[in-house]
């Protein structure tokens, strides 16, 4: 079992059809670590609204989340923008989950992250979440086949692969909206003294640095199955979950060019 220093998932969206909650459940029982951060869009409360779908394998990510916070695994949950509900419960523990608006995470080589779900720089790029670029009903249907897409894939032997985030990929509106997020989220890390700003919400996850500070996503597992991991020694990692788990990114050592330019 890989043990990690701390882990950063958000935009799970139990209770819907899109969850990937057994890569999710694997992956919460493939590894460890000593604190785990619940980085908004936990139970998708805004969907269930319109229609509730909560099979065995999201009640059991719900128990095992339930589980790690019983045991020696810290577990802060800050709410998001589709579990907004969760919100009036901040600065309470629940079932041994510690609920917060926000949170301060210091790496162990002493970097100092503001985290939060990243739902309230909607409105400083002024552009809708990236769900709603292509309309929520295409949307919808993009996912729709995301799911049959890789029902097929199954059938053939093949790891998961999301056809829903390689279309997006593609949108070049998509593209312009994850740039001004990223630059808000770095813009607050500095003005607040943090030296980054770790998210979630737009369902991409990446690394952005600046000569003042380090952006990270942790991404979804919607259609990236994605976690942002700290090492024993204060490093970051984003890693893939499905069948085959793999890093697919370190943070970078330098700044990007097209930010401090």
């Amino acid at each position: 079992m890989n043990h990690y220093r701390s882990v950063f998932v958000s935009d799970i969206h139990l209770g819907t059809a899109d969850c990937q909650a057994g890569y999710l459940l694997d992956f919460l029982n493939t590894v460890s670590c000593d604190t785990l951060y619940l980085v908004g869009d936990v139970i998708d409360l805004m969907a269930m609204q319109r229609r509730v779908h909560l099979p065995a394998s999201h009640q059991a990510v719900i128990h095992k989340l339930i589980e790690l916070a019983a045991g020696p695994t810290r577990v802060i949950y800050v709410p998001g923008n589709h579990d907004e509900f969760m919100r009036r419960f901040c600065g309470q523990t629940i079932v041994g989950i510690q609920i917060e608006y926000k949170a301060v995470h210091t790496t162990a080589d002493g970097r100092r992250f503001m985290v939060c779900h990243g739902d309230q720089f909607d409105q400083v790029v002024r552009c809708s979440p990236l769900m709603l670029l292509v309309g929520d009903r295409a949307h919808g249907f993009l996912l729709r086949i995301n799911r049959w897409f890789n029902a097929w894939r199954r059938m053939q032997g093949k790891p998961y692969w999301s056809l829903a985030a390689w279309v997006k990929s593609r949108i070049g509106k998509a593209r312009t909206f994850i740039r001004r997020f990223e630059l808000a989220a770095l813009t607050a890390a500095e003005r607040g003294h943090y030296d980054g700003f770790i998210c979630g919400h737009i369902h991409s996850a990446g690394f952005l640095r600046s000569s003042e500070g380090l952006y990270c996503n942790d991404g979804d597992w919607v259609e990236h199955c994605t976690a942002l991991v700290e090492q024993a020694d204060g490093r970051l990692e984003l890693l893939h979950w499905s069948e085959n788990p793999v890093i697919i990114q370190s943070e970078p050592d330098t700044p990007s060019p097209e930010v401090d330019s």
